[in-house]
C-alpha cells in the first residue's frame, strides 16, 4: 500500500493511550493519517498520553487527544459535536474500538461480599461492548462515517473461552462480537464496514490487570507455533493494512491475529 493510500485521512480511537491504541495511533500517522485518540486517565498516566500524543504529531498530522468517559452518554455526544469541527466535510476512515475496563470479580465467590455484583456485569458490558454501538450510531448521525468508512472492534479468545475471573469480560466480548455482526449487517449497505480483531495474549497493561495472567502468558507461550506472544503493533500493522481504500469485502468478520496460537492444543 503507498502511503499516499492514507494521507490526510482521519482516525478515531476508543482508548488510544496505551496497548493496541496506542500503537494503532501511532502506525496509521507514519502513514499521513490524522488521529484523534479519546482515552481516560488520571495523574502520572497523562505524561505518559503527553509524550505519545509528541510522537504522533512529530508526523506531521493532525492529532487530538481528548480526556474523556466514553461511557457517558453527554461527552459521548459533546465530543461527536468536537470531532466534526475538527474533520470538517471529510469523514471518518477509521474508528477503532479498543476500551479495556471492566470487573474481574469470579462469578461466585468465598461468600456474597467477593464476587461480581449486579452493576459490575452491567458496567462492563456497557463499557466494553455497549458503547461501541451508541458511538457508530451518533457518528453516523453526525455524518462522520460513509462509503470507505471501517470501524474495529477489539476481542479475544475470551469471547468463546473461560477463565477465572474474567467471567464478565468474556460475557462483554461475546456481546461486542454481536453487535459487530449486527452493525456490519445494516451499514454494509452504506460502504461502512465492521469488523473484530481477535488479537492473541499480548502483554498490554490490560493483561496485566489479571490476576492470574501469568498462567495466560505461560500457556500463549507453549501453544504459539511463532514462539512468542502478540505485540500491539501486530495489531496496529494489520490494521493499517486493512484501512487500504481497495480492501472493501470484509465485512462482519472476526479476524484472528494470533500467529496460530489458537491452532495448537
Amino acid at each position: 500500500m503507498a502511503a499516499h493510500d492514507l494521507k490526510d485521512k482521519w482516525a478515531l480511537i476508543l482508548g488510544a493511550s496505551s496497548g493496541f491504541g496506542a500503537a494503532t495511533a501511532l502506525e496509521l500517522a507514519k502513514y499521513g493519517v490524522n488521529i484523534i485518540g479519546l482515552h481516560l486517565d488520571r495523574g502520572p498516566a497523562l505524561e505518559a498520553v503527553q509524550t505519545l500524543v509528541a510522537q504522533i504529531a512529530s508526523f506531521g498530522v493532525h492529532v487530538h487527544y481528548r480526556n474523556v468517559n466514553i461511557a457517558n452518554a453527554e461527552k459521548r455526544k459533546e465530543t461527536v459535536a468536537q470531532i466534526k469541527e475538527w474533520v470538517g466535510e471529510a469523514k471518518l476512515h477509521l474508528v477503532m474500538h479498543s476500551v479495556a475496563f471492566g470487573s474481574l470479580q469470579p462469578f461466585i465467590g468465598p461468600d456474597p461480599e467477593h464476587q461480581l455484583t449486579q452493576a459490575q456485569m452491567e458496567m462492563t458490558l456497557d463499557v466494553m461492548a455497549n458503547s461501541l454501538v451508541y458511538w457508530v450510531q451518533d457518528l453516523w448521525h453526525a455524518g462522520l462515517l460513509g462509503r470507505g468508512s471501517r470501524v474495529f472492534s477489539m476481542t479475544s479468545a475470551g469471547s468463546e473461552e473461560a477463565f477465572l475471573t474474567y467471567g464478565a469480560v468474556s460475557a462483554a466480548k461475546s456481546a461486542l462480537e454481536s453487535h459487530t455482526r449486527q452493525l456490519a449487517l445494516e451499514l454494509g449497505k452504506h460502504g461502512v464496514m465492521v469488523n473484530c480483531i481477535m488479537a492473541g495474549v499480548t502483554d498490554t497493561p490490560a493483561l496485566r490487570k489479571i490476576p492470574g495472567h501469568e498462567t495466560i502468558v505461560d500457556i500463549a507461550l507453549r501453544r504459539n507455533p511463532t514462539g512468542r506472544l502478540t505485540t500491539p503493533q501486530d495489531i496496529a500493522v494489520t490494521i493499517r493494512a486493512l484501512c487500504d481504500p481497495e480492501i472493501e469485502r470484509i465485512n462482519g468478520a472476526v479476524i484472528v491475529v494470533d500467529g496460530g496460537e489458537r491452532i495448537s492444543m
